[in-house]
């Protein structure tokens, strides 16, 4: 017998390997250009109409939620919602500098520091009191108190895979995106009732304001300094996202570990370890170096939107609203309280302590 005759007879650069990546990347083709299609929908609109990007993605995507029917769509929408939102979350990095974070004091970064951790606490107590689950609690918590759709898509990745989380997650990004936009129209007054200076109207907004858009149009309508400080404050809240993560992502991990441990669809369904995090974390030291040229950085900002947009695109292909509207009322209490206790509770610690 020949010595090479147990070698498959296969051409150079093929085999296993490279067939499964070829006919992976055939099934992921179809559901991406979908995402992809929607997005730009939404963008264009977005861009002409004004409202939220988000928002529009969803309800497009949504609409046309018979396509998910068809098989050959599934794995791109997959791909869409999981590996391209994790490398939008990646590239949010590029937002964030250790300059920006400093340049306010240490007085806001506890204030931000301490009200993320308490939107994360009141999100489980409330969410349990309410009947919903701790899972959905820490989802509404992360969203309200770092940065709406994207902490909510983000923390999403690292939670037990479920048809449960991917509802809750839409559901989350419409009411966050909502009482975003309704609070950029109202938390300009509401400052000035309580007679907040333009410094303290910028904490205000970026402390409590769900999304950067959002917190962006809200700032600047009342003066450049509040629009200004009141995006530093925002993207100190974006910074949290990294620790978040990785606190949800080791919840997750026990809680698979101690509640379905017999169970093999537990076994299965092992909480994602969220390399993507230490992606984040590295983009956010480059751009505090200024390793990246501005153009190329702004470029790359941008492809951050994309990415989130392409995801809940195809978050929004995957359900129905009439699944959203199933999970009650509850769902959006839970939403509207945390928002509630964070707008009281950042007033009174401007007023009082800063």
């Amino acid at each position: 017998m020949p010595a090479d005759s147990s070698l498959p007879d296969q051409p150079e650069g093929s085999g296993p390997f490279f067939s499964r990546w070829m006919k992976e990347g055939r099934e992921i083709i179809p559901g991406l250009i979908i995402a992809t299609v929607i997005a730009i929908a939404a963008r264009y609109i977005s861009e002409h109409q004004g409202g939220p990007v988000m928002l529009y993605a969803l309800l497009i995507g949504m609409a046309v939620h018979s396509i998910y029917e068809d098989g050959n769509c599934q794995a791109g929408l997959s791909f869409a919602a999981k590996k391209v939102l994790r490398l939008g979350v990646i590239l949010l990095g590029l937002r964030v500098s250790f300059a920006q974070i400093l340049e306010l004091g240490w007085q806001t970064l506890a204030l931000v520091i301490l009200s993320v951790l308490a939107m994360l606490f009141v999100g489980l107590i409330v969410a349990r009191l309410l009947g919903r689950s701790a899972s959905f609690g820490l989802l509404t918590g992360g969203a309200v108190g770092i940065c709406g759709a994207s902490a909510a898509l983000a923390i999403s990745s690292v939670l037990p895979s479920s048809k449960e989380n991917e509802q809750n997650t839409l559901f989350t990004v419409i009411a966050v995106t909502a009482l975003s936009t309704l609070a950029m129209i109202l938390y300009p007054s509401i400052g000035q009732m309580f007679g907040l200076n333009d410094v303290q109207l910028g904490i205000f907004f970026g402390a409590t304001i769900h999304d950067v858009a959002q917190v962006v149009g809200a700032g600047f309508a009342v003066s450049d300094s509040a629009g200004e400080i009141g995006t530093v404050v925002k993207l100190m809240r974006v910074m949290m996202l990294l620790p978040v993560i990785f606190i949800i992502s080791l919840w997750s991990a026990k809680w698979l570990h101690t509640k379905g441990k017999a169970t093999t669809a537990t076994l299965e369904a092992k909480a994602p370890v969220p390399y993507f995090a230490f992606g984040f974390a590295a983009l956010v030291v480059v751009n505090s170096l200024g390793w990246i040229p501005e153009t190329p950085r702004l470029i790359l900002v941008d492809a951050s939107t994309w990415c989130l947009v392409i995801a809940i695109s195809a978050l929004g292909v995957m359900t129905t609203l009439k699944t959203l509207v199933s999970l009650g009322h509850q769902h959006l209490f839970v939403i509207v309280a945390e928002t509630l206790l964070l707008l009281g509770g950042i007033i009174l610690a401007i007023k009082y302590l800063l």
